[in-house]
């Protein structure tokens, strides 16, 4: 569904030359949920920004089911950390959910299907008439993730969507990410800096190396696809996994190579 081919990203201004991205290969299947990890400052909202159309690289390529992606592709949605700054206050919950669809040429009542079916979805059914700023970030942080899935997205791109809420806020939505994933099949890219988060949620992990970047190591999260935050964590498995993600962000600090990549 997601290819990744030889992306490199430079940024140059004012005589000053910083290579994001290095040269990084990887492809996503259709309906898989992979995470994106690595140290502050390896590109990861980068990638995600190319990946979305949203920044032109400087080499390479991102193709989206066959098609090269030039700009925001239709079959694509986001999701920021920033939710906040992403829905529009003056706007209901119902309004901000609706307006990519309206963009999209969608008659009135398909719409209102699609987001009252969204808004149940994040267990927000009665918060339709509401605005943004009446809600918790936990709840707001919902209606974005309800506006995507409204969109029926092939692909779905999260960028650190949880990093502004509390523990256990995250844990819920966490929960429901992962439930909404195995419940529409969704293609999903998750990027995060939280180690725990990315073993939890993912059927793989991505481990990028420090700037300029490149893929370290690729890992398979061989967990049952039933998770729970108390029983799933305190397994061995679980706790291989992690250590296992762990090394492989301290080796891109050290600049190593992850001891489990390839050769």
């Amino acid at each position: 569904m997601v290819e990744v081919r030889n992306l490199k990203k430079v940024y140059e201004a004012q005589g000053r030359r910083v290579e994001a991205i290095g040269n990084i290969t990887f492809s996503i299947s259709r309906g898989e949920f992979a995470c994106i990890v690595g140290p502050s400052g390896a590109g990861k909202t980068t990638l995600l920004k190319c990946l979305a159309g949203l920044v032109t690289p400087t080499a390479g390529d991102v193709v989206l089911d066959g098609d090269p992606v030039t700009g925001p592709p239709r079959g694509m949605a986001v999701v920021f950390q920033e939710y906040g700054r992403s829905l529009f206050p003056w706007k209901t919950v119902q309004q901000n959910i609706d307006l990519p669809l309206r963009q999209k040429g969608l008659p009135r009542a398909e719409r209102d299907r699609l987001v009252s079916e969204a808004l149940a979805a994040v267990s927000l059914a009665d918060a339709g008439r509401a605005y943004p700023w009446q809600l918790s970030g936990g709840m707001q942080q919902r209606v974005a993730i309800a506006r995507a899935v409204a969109y029926e997205p092939h692909v779905l791109l999260m960028d650190e969507p949880f990093a502004a809420v509390d523990a256990q806020t995250r844990a819920d939505l966490e929960d429901l990410v992962r439930k909404l994933w195995r419940d529409l099949g969704i293609t999903t890219l998750f990027v995060t800096h939280d180690i725990d988060e990315s073993v939890y949620l993912g059927e793989r992990v991505i481990v990028l190396s420090a700037s300029p970047t490149h893929v370290l190591d690729d890992v398979r999260i061989d967990l049952p696809a039933e998770r729970d935050q108390v029983t799933t964590r305190a397994t061995p498995e679980f706790t291989e996994l992690r250590a296992r993600v762990h090394q492989g962000i301290q080796d891109a600090k050290a600049g190593r190579r992850a001891a489990g990549a390839a050769a």
